[in-house]
């Protein structure tokens, strides 16, 4: 199958199987006459590295995952290694993220959102982060630990 019908089985664009042959995480599939050809286990692949891009997971991490997926005598301890630390570094972002939308809300609330200039948000940005007022005792506590 040509690239399209590839990229329409798999979910994954023309563009991205281009790059991922690029970077070699799918080997090209080349006819003689230069033509890009991919059967079935291409599309197979192609779905995996969608799912674990959809899932967060680095490409480098997909590499890895990729390389313990085409290894049937591997042990499940690594991919389980590999999936447990993805989701340490989930909770951490997910945990800053929620600091950050804390955060926005507390600035929002500060906000008149009227016909004033003045603008509390505005403001936060652009101080220094010695002053700013919203979250600075938590960044001061998150330095800490």
């Amino acid at each position: 199958m040509n690239i399209g019908d590839a990229a329409e089985r798999s979910g994954v664009s023309a563009k991205m199987i281009r790059y991922y042959e690029e970077i070699a995480l799918l080997k090209p599939a080349r006819r003689a006459n230069g033509y890009r050809d991919y059967g079935q286990a291409d599309v197979s692949v192609l779905q995996f590295i969608r799912r674990t891009r959809d899932l967060g997971f680095s490409l480098e991490e997909v590499a890895n995952l990729l390389a313990l997926w085409r290894d049937r005598r591997r042990p499940s301890r690594e991919v389980k290694r590999l999936a447990a630390k993805h989701i340490t570094d989930l909770e951490r972002r997910i945990s800053e993220m929620r600091a950050v939308v804390r955060t926005l809300k507390t600035l929002a609330d500060q906000c008149h959102g009227d016909e004033r200039s003045e603008c509390p948000i505005l403001d936060d940005f652009a101080a220094p982060a010695e002053i700013r007022k919203v979250g600075s005792a938590r960044r001061r506590a998150a330095k800490r630990s």
